[in-house]
């Protein structure tokens, strides 16, 4: 073996001795740098000991101590003010904290990390701890959610340790995001709303509803050969499916709970709409009433029922209104009496039009012909329609009403006769028509400016919506029409997005609409025109198979103000109010829309007989 010699031949390192040496420097040289990152860090080592060089992303869970001995848990997020530092040190708390590494293998304690006692506060690498914010569990919700969302996936995350478990469970429900949103759905029998799907050759005297009923409701997909629709999210969807629509978008909300107990409100999927169809014409009262008798029977001996009597539940009825308010019990009269029976009256009733004269049922838009199941779809959609050319002044899509002596059809079909190029009518007749067929009624809407919205057999119509997805500004002649009905979907201030033109002066022949529509200034109308176009996410359901991710449809709005609602009627309870409206139920128009009862402008429209 090879070695160095001194100056006297003698032997004093061999190679092997060298080789043996660098490995103990540098096993020194580890060791030490391992001890000097323990002691500046004032950490113990556990395990996975690569943690502490770097590249591990710690949760914080701290334990606040009493002197009294009495152990209660806090989590922290990764950033506290150091505004509150103080407050536990004055009051005697000890602090410990606890880094548990997101990879679930990694757990470091340390007693006083931050120095807390001494100094109050300290700055741990971008982590700053304050004392103040562990003091009221109250103050510290959003931190526990923060925590839990980033640590949900930590098999080792610490516990909190209370021996009563009561912070464990006020920070978990302040943490839910479902919280006060929660629906149970009711589990009716399966006639009030599956076998009538199965049964849909018998929905309709005149219309196959089983073609219409395919795809969760929204009927068959739209061919686009004339490019009137965009590429995707277009179906021929029938007008009187919205119980089918809203029960499948029901079925993807994402606070359902099979806990009644749990839930804030109570969705009954009955198909009110279908079930009295069968009946309208033709067949007695019994039969119309029978399964809404059926239903109300149903909830009542249900124990959810007798938690709020009712005013917790709602109810989609994809009809207008008076398909469910026959006054008296003869077989002549009009509908069935669902709206009329108390049970119903305790619950909130959502149906496409509502009465003016009555609190109970609340107005939802028409289902259209779009229904996206993207966010890109819409704005793709808005962006077209504010680009879309526009040569037609106004346009009207419907027929007369020769036998309503009220109605203004006759007069505004004159009108737009009268007014050649700059008005176009679609004529909708008792046969087959254009009115019935999509592409015709959205060409003609795109090409407006202005959509005339005159009421037919009732003060709504379905054509409203289509006017505002095409992105034509309604014109309406009755407050009934839109304004007192959708509150939840459209602007109380109507002028931002459409024309009021008062009935009795076109009855009387005292306005001509194409005069007022062309004195209303260009920059009013492109103003009016964006205020119509940003109305579209809110008047269009999406497509049940999918969700928006950042937009909210008709379906959210109406959910949202079911749960305002039914939270309401829940507080006053709790506080002893009377649930029940103190004023005269048939100015209910007025006050759900300007919340007030005194004399209006309007109140000759809603006196009765002048619709």
């Amino acid at each position: 073996m090879r070695a160095f010699r001194d100056d006297m031949g003698r032997p004093f390192m061999t190679i092997a001795a060298c080789r043996n040496q660098s490995w103990f420097v540098c096993a020194s040289f580890v060791l030490w740098f391992l001890l000097l990152c323990v002691y500046h860090s004032q950490f113990m080592v556990g395990k996975n000991l690569i943690a502490l060089l770097g590249n591990h992303n710690p949760g914080i869970a701290v334990n606040v101590t009493k002197d009294s001995g009495s152990v209660d848990s806090v989590s922290l997020p990764k950033e506290i003010t150091e505004s509150s530092s103080t407050k536990l040190r004055d009051e005697g708390h000890h602090i410990n904290v606890v880094f548990n590494d997101q990879s679930g293998d990694f757990n470091l304690r340390t007693k006083d990390v931050f120095g807390i006692q001494e100094h109050g506060i300290e700055n741990f690498g971008q982590h700053s701890v304050s004392k103040k914010e562990l003091e009221p569990y109250d103050h510290n919700d959003q931190a526990r959610d923060l925590i839990e969302n980033e640590a949900q996936s930590d098999k080792n995350l610490v516990e909190a340790v209370d021996p009563e478990k009561y912070i464990d469970q006020r920070i978990k429900s302040n943490s839910d995001s479902c919280l006060g949103k929660y629906i149970y759905v009711h589990d009716i029998p399966s006639k009030f709303y599956k076998d009538l799907l199965q049964k849909c050759g018998s929905l309709s005297n005149w219309t196959n509803m089983c073609d219409f009923a395919s795809n969760s409701g929204l009927g068959p997909h739209l061919p686009n050969f004339e490019r009137v629709y965009s590429n995707t999210g277009w179906f021929s969807t029938n007008q009187f499916l919205l119980e089918v629509i809203f029960h499948n978008r029901m079925k993807q909300y994402n606070c359902l709970t099979k806990d009644s107990s749990q839930a804030s409100a109570i969705f009954v999927p009955y198909y009110a709409g279908l079930d009295v169809a069968r009946y309208l014409w033709g067949s007695n009262m019994s039969m119309r009433d029978s399964g809404s008798l059926e239903i109300v029977k149903w909830l009542r001996e249900k124990p959810e029922w007798n938690k709020m009597w009712g005013r917790d539940h709602f109810m989609v009825a994809g009809r207008i209104t008076w398909d469910f308010r026959r006054w008296t019990d003869t077989d002549s009269e009009w509908g069935n009496k669902l709206m009329l029976l108390p049970e119903s009256k305790n619950m909130t009733m959502l149906t496409i039009e509502s009465s003016p004269w009555n609190s109970n049922d609340f107005a939802i838009p028409y289902p259209t012909y779009f229904h996206p199941s993207k966010d890109n779809e819409v704005f793709q959609w808005q962006n077209r329609m504010r680009r879309q050319r526009r040569r037609i002044l106004f346009s009207f899509a419907g027929g007369p009403r020769p036998n309503l002596q009220s109605s203004i059809r006759n007069e505004i079909i004159d009108q737009c006769r009268t007014a050649r190029r700059k008005c176009k009518l679609l004529e909708c007749t008792s046969g087959p028509d254009k009115c019935h067929k999509p592409v015709f009624v959205m060409k003609m809407f795109q090409g407006s400016v202005f959509c005339l919205q005159p009421p037919g057999d009732s003060l709504t119509r379905r054509s409203i919506f289509d006017s505002i997805l095409a992105g034509c500004i309604p014109v309406f002649f009755h407050p009934g029409s839109a304004y007192v009905q959708y509150l939840w979907h459209l602007r109380r201030d109507y002028t931002k997005y459409s024309v009021f033109i008062p009935a009795f002066d076109i009855k009387n022949g005292r306005v001509s609409i194409e005069s007022i529509l062309q004195r209303i200034p260009r920059q009013k109308v492109v103003e009016m025109r964006e205020g119509v176009i940003k109305l579209i996410p809110k008047v269009i359901y999406a497509d049940p198979s999918s969700r928006l991710e950042t937009l909210e449809d008709a379906f959210d709005i109406v959910v949202k103000g079911v749960l305002e609602r039914v939270d309401t009627i829940r507080r006053d309870m709790r506080e002893g109010k009377n649930t029940s409206f103190d004023y005269a139920e048939k100015v209910s128009w007025k006050y759900n829309l300007f919340g007030t009862v005194e004399e209006h402008e309007w109140d000759p429209f809603f006196e009765r007989g002048k619709m």
